[in-house]
């Protein structure tokens, strides 16, 4: 992971307006005891060089403020919701584990296009530092939040030139697992539905191009249909594979309700799983264990990522530096595979 650029310091602003440190912490907090027009060319200076007060660590130094903010970037394109199961699977370990810890959780929801808007519980001093469930496209955001000191960690993939921290799944290894089950009980025409737009669905998908070609397969292009991750998309995937006139044994879908949604739509269409197609779907969520039928998937450890997510937090909030962690991802083998 590639080191940020040293934080501006208030010494730093300081120096460029002329007064004492003392003086900007003042005019940073609008404290009376500096005039007005000290305090106006102190307040626009900063906000000129991108400057925010670490109000979050300051106050955790004095045990004056015990809360994290949880914030889930949501696509506005796509209407997915917060009700997502793996959102509310992920919010809830991760408020087990900042209990634990003797941390609040400040929950909120922000414009996945707007991603940088995640920042402001920390600028606001609500929250000592940030989690955000998913990173989205938007990387280069992300990058320039980390570039100015907000300390966040993201539930996501780990990318190129990463300035931010990460903690995530194996991808890769879960898309391989996923698609080696299938070809394991000698499927061969197997669909992908996901957008690899998407970091974790793109590194998902090659762990499945991986896969093939361990047996000698290439990738149809016929056979993946880009789909968001919203419920409904897996019957709308379904119908877009007929309307294609393609022909195919098995599914590996890039999340469980995809492949829940796409069961039902291939009940309709007069197909049996996993008789006539196996499927496998992502995530592991509770519901897929009672499905019909229970569905074979790809489990990832979430009370782990949730500990980690904070562990990592912390040494952010600390000053300190902290790599990016990527957990093992396993396969839960059921009844659709």
């Amino acid at each position: 992971m590639t080191t940020p650029s040293r934080r501006l310091q208030m010494a730093d602003i300081a120096r460029l307006a002329g007064v004492s440190t003392s003086t900007v912490s003042r005019a940073l907090s609008h404290s009376p005891l500096v005039n007005q027009e000290t305090r106006d060319r102190i307040l626009d200076l900063a906000r000129s060089l991108n400057y925010t007060i670490n109000i979050g660590a300051q106050n955790l130094r004095l045990q004056q403020n015990r809360t994290v903010a949880v914030v889930i970037p949501i696509d506005q394109s796509s209407r997915q919701q917060l009700s997502d199961p793996f959102f509310l699977s992920m919010l809830g370990s991760l408020a087990d584990a900042l209990s634990e810890q003797g941390f609040d959780t400040l929950v909120s929801r922000v414009d996945a296009d707007q991603v940088d808007a995640a920042a402001a519980p920390f600028d606001g001093g609500r929250a000592i530092g940030v989690i955000l469930i998913g990173q989205g496209r938007h990387h280069d955001q992300l990058n320039k939040m980390a570039a100015r000191g907000v300390p966040f960690v993201v539930w996501g993939a780990q990318l190129p030139q990463q300035l931010y921290t990460t903690v995530g799944g194996d991808n890769v290894t879960g898309g391989r697992l996923a698609t080696e089950r299938l070809l394991a009980q000698g499927r061969r025409r197997i669909a992908f539905l996901g957008d690899t737009t998407l970091p974790e669905v793109d590194l998902r998908y090659r762990g499945h191009v991986q896969a093939l070609a361990a047996h000698g397969l290439a990738p149809d292009p016929q056979l993946q249909v880009a789909v968001s991750f919203l419920p409904e998309s897996g019957g709308q995937a379904v119908a877009e594979l007929a309307r294609r006139g393609v022909d195919y044994d098995a599914m590996f879908a890039s999340s469980d309700l995809l492949a829940m949604k796409a069961i039902h739509a291939m009940r309709a269409q007069g197909r049996d799983v996993p008789a006539d197609v196996a499927v496998v779907g992502y995530d592991d969520i509770e519901l897929a264990g009672y499905f019909h039928p229970p569905l074979t998937t790809i489990g990832q450890p979430r009370d782990v990522a949730a500990r980690a997510l904070v562990d990592a937090l912390l040494v952010l909030v600390d000053g300190r530096t902290v790599p990016s962690v990527q957990l093992p991802t396993e396969l839960i083998a059921r009844a659709s595979a």
